[in-house]
Formats: C-alpha cells, sequence, structure tokens
C-alpha cells in the first residue's frame, strides 16, 4: 500500500488546534497541489473555514466517539478521498500513546505531532490532570504554548517544560500576536564558559535537559557534577553512565537520567554508589541517544557523598 504522511494535532479543548491547524493550511509552502483529508475528533468554537478548505484542497471526516477510530474506517476513507497526507484534529481526553501504536494503519507513517497549549489553563489541567497532560507534551515534536502574557513565560520558565521532552521545539505565542523559542530566555545558573562547569546538586536537572536538547553548546567543554553511577553489562568496557533519578511529572514517572562515559578504570566503580565526575564533552552518535549527543570522555572519577536530596525534580 502507498504510504500517507501523518500530521497529528492534540491539546485539550479551546488549546487553539484548530487556529494552528487552518494556519498551516493556508499557508501554500504546506498545501502545494497536494490533497489533505483532515479528521477532526473535537469540535470547539473555532470553526473551519469553507473557503480556505477548498482552496487547500482538504475533505474533513468528522469524527463523534473514539470506537470509530479503527483500521478499517480509516483504509475506507483513505480509498475514498486519495489524499496525499492525513491530518488529524485529535481529542485532547483520549488516550493519545493506544491510538498511535494500534490504530494508525501501519503505511501512514507519523511524520509530526503537535501539542497546543492554552498558557492560561496549563496549570490547571497540569494539577488536574497531570499524566494526560504530561502525555501531550511528551510525545511532541513541536509544542506551542499561547495565549501568553508575561508573567505565564516567566512561569513556564520556571516549571522548566523542557525537562518534559528535551528533544521537542517549544514556542510561546504571546497575546500580542508575538511568538519565541522557550530556549531563548531559560537562564543557566552555571558559567558555560569557566575552564570547568561545575554543575551543583540542585542544577544536575537543568543542565540535563540544556545539554540533551542543546548539545551543540558543550561540544569540547569540561563539566564536574555528582551523579550516581550505573553499570549495565550491555555497555562496553570502560563506559558507565552516571546521573540522577528525575521525577518529571509524577511519582509514576521517576526515571534514571544520565550521559554516557568513557575511559573510566569502572572497576574501580560500585554499581549505584555516588561519585563526582569530571570530564570533557564530545557531541556524537550514539544508538543510545536515538542520535547525537553528549559523551563524556572521563578526567577523574572520585567517591562522593550522595546528594541532599537524591531524586531531580523538573517542576
Amino acid at each position: 500500500m502507498q504510504e500517507i504522511p501523518v500530521y497529528l494535532f492534540n491539546g485539550f479543548l479551546e488549546s487553539g488546534k484548530t487556529t494552528f491547524i487552518q494556519e498551516i493550511l493556508a499557508d501554500p509552502n504546506f498545501t502545494e497541489d497536494e490533497r489533505s483529508l483532515l479528521f477532526v475528533c473535537e469540535e470547539g468554537i473555532e470553526e473551519y473555514k469553507p473557503q480556505l478548505l477548498h482552496d487547500a484542497r482538504t475533505e474533513v471526516v468528522y469524527i463523534e466517539d473514539e470506537s470509530d477510530l479503527t483500521l478499517s474506517f480509516f483504509r475506507e476513507q483513505a480509498r475514498r478521498f486519495k489524499p496525499d497526507r492525513i491530518l488529524i484534529e485529535f481529542n485532547g481526553m483520549w488516550e493519545l500513546n493506544a491510538f498511535i501504536e494500534t490504530k494508525l494503519p501501519p503505511e501512514w507513517p507519523l511524520y509530526q505531532v503537535v501539542a497546543t497549549v492554552n498558557a492560561e489553563t496549563f496549570e490547571l489541567y497540569s494539577n488536574n490532570i497531570g499524566p494526560r497532560m504530561f502525555e501531550h507534551i511528551t510525545t511532541a515534536d513541536l509544542v506551542v504554548f499561547n495565549r501568553c502574557t508575561d508573567a505565564l513565560k516567566d512561569m513556564l520558565h520556571k516549571r522548566n517544560i523542557r525537562a518534559m521532552n528535551p528533544r521537542a521545539t517549544i514556542f510561546l505565542d504571546d497575546v500580542n500576536g508575538g511568538s519565541e523559542d522557550y530556549r531563548d530566555n531559560m537562564q543557566m545558573p552555571f558559567d558555560l564558559d569557566a575552564p570547568v562547569i561545575d554543575i551543583s546538586d540542585e542544577d544536575f536537572g537543568l543542565w540535563y535537559v540544556d545539554a540533551t536538547g542543546s548539545p551543540e553548546k558543550y561540544e569540547g567543554k569540561t563539566v564536574r557534577f555528582k551523579g550516581m553511577a550505573y553499570k549495565a553489562p550491555k555497555l562496553p568496557k570502560g563506559e558507565f553512565v552516571p546521573g540522577r533519578f528525575a521525577m518529571v511529572c509524577c511519582a509514576e514517572d521517576v526515571t534514571f537520567v544520565g550521559f554516557i562515559c568513557r575511559g573510566a578504570d569502572t572497576s574501580r566503580i560500585a554499581d549505584k554508589s555516588w561519585v563526582t565526575v569530571t570530564a570533557k564533552i564530545h557531541i556524537e552518535s550514539n544508538a543510545h541517544y536515538r542520535g547525537d549527543g553528549p559523551i563524556l570522555y572521563c578526567q577523574s572519577v572520585e567517591p562522593a557523598q550522595k546528594p541532599q536530596e537524591e531524586i531531580v525534580y523538573f517542576n
């Protein structure tokens, strides 16, 4: 079967999904001469403009119930409309990961996932249905926070949103129509130009997120930090992962995070022991990172006392 790329747009009701999709359809560089098929799983106040849909060669199919999303249904619609691309305005209260894994036809590769978030209601939803909000952000390639005031931008930076998904591109769209990259106003509490960048226990999480999302900033830099030594049998000789257990959203989301460290005498390092590592960073491709990421080249490893707070909190 012919492959059809899928663009999936996720977010809660009134998060700006429809507006965002219409802006994309209005862009001639996106539509060109291709036919699009748009599945709308949630109808809000904003409605699609018939003339825009016509000009963008886009057909719309409305979905009322989650149970209607089946492989046979999607393939039937593809035979009917013969689209060149698929757009899905997903219902923010439905199970996204289950949908991606079991409902999309295999011949429909997921090209991009976009999450739209209303900054005005972000804290409300995070406090009441945090796991669902967390899912929206962590599965997205692009996250757009709209309706941002200066105060809401400050709040989002303090919440360290990038910790939820370091690989995603995040934009803050303000109430005056402006837009800024989330990374532009992030303040680092450590000196990136120091001969040795000292990462405090409290700043490990921020450093990890920054080095994961913008690894090029750390090429050739030397860092010193405290971490727990993780030694796995599958790691090559002389490698281990110094890191920390981190909680991003809730207690169920605690996971170990860290970077590969090479050149150490691992026979002298006990698994799960606390160590202070000094290492030079080079950015290299590695299967562990699913692409390029920081590789630490060990200069020294010294025993250390565990930090006062063992778990890193991102918000």
